[in-house]
């Protein structure tokens, strides 16, 4: 029995939601817990898992704030380290009329980039069933080498690996080196969930399917969702292909960690019925789980620390 059933490696960080204005007119912005990683994390330990995180903060208020945070919900923070030096990254998030987002990053450097390999914490990922991580560890050298060592470490422990790209453009020096960290990813994973714009711009097809098979000729990867935002989303698994509606909600806010939401769902699913011999029905109630899930947290600002519990999910359902 390992200790864990999701550990996550990747970015700790602010995300500046807006707010509202000030009696000025001035923009007024909630400085919330978030990272796609801790996001995926909190979905988990929200629907009673085990996790634990692997990354770095700042020494500064941002960084307690964010290692409090994780702790709240219930996420382990051993392999949480500090920087003393170089300060918690943080995001600008612009929301759209309709709930989508942009993100601005102060990030040069930031102490998630400053991660190495020799902080990466071998016990946690040794006693893991699930190591899940994204791109954002991946955009510079030395927290890269530490992404691909955890990688290495949880592969020969046996446990199940998940990818999510989780693209971020103004963050890398070029896209083709983007390009070049996403196929690193798809070659070491058993679970993908990949967006519908990533899957176009990785793979030139515009329709989803010839996308995932473009994937698949290359990698072998069991199990790959697609996000389709407003669409719902879908899942692949050896020759099957189910779609699953989405749960439009009139109160929909920003979709900031919706993707995130919807990840950690599925890899709540897999924690209970594994990845061997799912079938059409599994993958139905799976995605539908997800997409409820992934809804609510649209209608709330922030995510980190607002996820859903099973109770409202099913609900909604």
């Amino acid at each position: 029995m390992k200790k864990y059933d999701v550990t996550a490696l990747g970015e700790l960080l602010i995300d500046f939601t807006e707010n509202g204005k000030s009696n000025q007119g001035n923009p007024l912005f909630a400085a919330n817990p978030g990272g796609a990683p801790c996001n995926v994390l909190a979905m988990l330990a929200k629907l009673g898992h085990n996790t634990a995180f692997i990354g770095k903060v700042g020494n500064d208020f941002f960084g307690e704030q964010l290692r409090a945070a994780i702790k709240e919900v219930g996420i382990d923070d051993t392999g949480l380290c500090t920087d003393e030096k170089i300060h918690t990254t943080l995001a600008m998030v612009h929301t759209y009329p309709d709930g989508d987002r942009d993100f601005s990053f102060y990030r040069n450097p930031g102490a998630d980039m400053m991660l190495n390999k020799a902080e990466i914490c071998e016990d946690i990922l040794k006693n893991t069933k699930i190591f899940h991580f994204g791109t954002l560890s991946m955009t510079h050298e030395g927290v890269r080498e530490a992404t691909k060592e955890a990688i290495h470490i949880a592969e020969e422990a046996g446990a199940i690996i998940s990818f999510d790209p989780n693209l971020r453009p103004p963050l890398w020096e070029s896209m083709e080196e983007a390009r070049k960290q996403v196929l690193y990813g798809l070659g070491h994973c058993q679970i993908l969930k990949i967006s519908d714009n990533e899957i176009q711009w990785l793979t030139g097809e515009e329709d989803y399917s010839d996308g995932v098979n473009w994937i698949r000729e290359r990698y072998q990867i069991p199990l790959i969702l697609v996000s389709m935002g407003r669409e719902g989303s879908r899942a692949y698994y050896n020759e099957m292909m189910v779609e699953v509606k989405p749960f439009l909600q009139d109160n929909t806010i920003e979709t900031t960690g919706a993707g995130d939401t919807f990840c950690g769902c599925v890899l709540h699913y897999v924690c209970e019925h594994g990845i061997n011999g799912l079938k059409e029905e599994n993958l139905a109630e799976m995605l539908t789980f997800a997409n409820a899930a992934a809804s609510i947290i649209t209608t709330r600002k922030g995510a980190l620390r607002v996820m859903p519990e099973e109770k409202e999910i099913k609900l909604l359902i």
